[in-house]
């Protein structure tokens, strides 16, 4: 997670009883499916409590800010599962002590982008959380938005700046004087479109579909930024 959320984990598991922070985490795991499907203004906090068969009492027992609380709660769990998987493609495939030869850096790119990709369909709950926040945006605490961003987005754009600054000094692309910008290009080519069009995995392309907006966004990537 973020340095933030990490903290906040931490002090959750010195200062919690185990068995409170496991009927927590219960809690919090019936109400991903719940956000996913309404979203955070839809969701109630007796529909929140129902999915996690317990009273609204003892919800606000273990979340006293309620439900803006347990959403902050679910994005940032998610997040970092997320993230983890996103960061530990990076290492597999584009780790900067191993980089690419020349002549495999597009396939490369390709089976990274494919895997990236592939993590929509491997955790649908999460992403069902992203596409209701994009929508929610308005209605959803500063807070949470914030915390989302630390335990997510922040630490996944720093590890893709890493990633392009290691295959410019490989001597593989021209980042242009500005890493995070190239890591923030390739994940919007190979991604933000198939996102866009399958609803954030809630309705999959065909797989030749896929392939070729991925091929098409790493070539367009490759355009701007291959070195010389």
């Amino acid at each position: 997670m973020g340095s933030t959320n990490d903290a906040r984990v931490e002090k959750a598991r010195r200062d919690v009883p185990p068995r409170k922070l496991e009927k927590q985490m219960a809690i919090a795991s019936a109400a991903c499916g719940v956000f996913g499907r309404e979203g955070f203004a839809r969701a109630s906090v007796d529909a929140l409590a129902a999915a996690a068969g317990v009273s609204t009492r003892t919800l606000y027992n273990h979340f006293p800010q309620g439900k803006a609380e347990l959403f902050r709660t679910v994005v940032t769990w998610t997040s970092s599962e997320v993230r983890d998987a996103q960061l530990g493609l990076l290492k597999a495939v584009l780790d900067p002590e191993r980089p690419p030869r020349p002549e495999d850096l597009e396939r490369d790119l390709v089976a990274l982008a494919e895997a990236m990709v592939g993590l929509m369909t491997q955790f649908p709950d999460h992403f069902a959380l992203v596409r209701h926040i994009h929508a929610e945006a308005d209605h959803v605490p500063p807070e949470v938005l914030e915390a989302w961003q630390d335990a997510g987005p922040r630490p996944v754009g720093r590890g893709m700046a890493d990633a392009m600054e290691g295959l410019a000094a490989a001597g593989l692309i021209d980042v242009h004087g500005d890493a995070a910008l190239a890591g923030a290009h390739f994940l919007s080519l190979i991604s933000t479109h198939i996102a866009q069009l399958s609803h954030y995995g809630v309705r999959p392309l065909p797989k030749e579909e896929t392939d070729r907006l991925i091929r098409g966004g790493v070539a367009a990537f490759l355009r701007a930024y291959r070195a010389g």
